[in-house]
């Protein structure tokens, strides 16, 4: 099973780009942090590169930006190419299946991304005086 799931800030503006056949394609780099600190005491980052697909892909462009929090669920895919200077070069990247964006970008707050979304109001609940009574006689149970 490869299955990954992070949750990072973004270290850069992702840059969408589209294949010959006409596929869009969104690349971003996610800084995720380390669970433990250091020696030192401090926690230490990992720095991802993601790529999405598709439509999520101009979503992902649209939304997001340098310093954007979301969380990734995707997969590892590791490929190699071949240098200027005849070396081989190795990548790890995250294949992105789902991106969620945690901060809300029109004004960078925390808390889910819902820009039509509102908070239900909660009615005040009835004083005890306020209630009325009820006839037990035409409940029907």
């Amino acid at each position: 099973m490869n299955k990954v799931i992070l949750i990072g800030n973004l270290t850069r503006d992702p840059e969408l780009q589209t294949t010959n056949g006409g596929v869009s394609v969104c690349r971003f780099t996610l800084a995720v942090t380390r669970r433990f600190a250091n020696s030192e005491g401090e926690r230490d980052a990992d720095f991802l590169n993601i790529v999405v697909w598709r439509n999520q892909a101009e979503n992902c462009h649209k939304y997001l930006k340098k310093g954007s929090k979301c969380a990734v669920t995707g997969r590892i895919q590791t490929s190699s190419y071949d240098a200027q200077d005849g070396s081989k070069r190795y990548t790890t990247d995250i294949v992105a299946d789902e991106v969620e964006f945690i901060t809300n970008p029109r004004n960078g707050e925390d808390g889910g991304f819902a820009p039509t979304q509102t908070e239900p109001k909660q009615e005040k609940p009835k004083q005890t005086a306020e209630l009325e009574e009820i006839d037990d006689d035409s409940l029907p149970f």
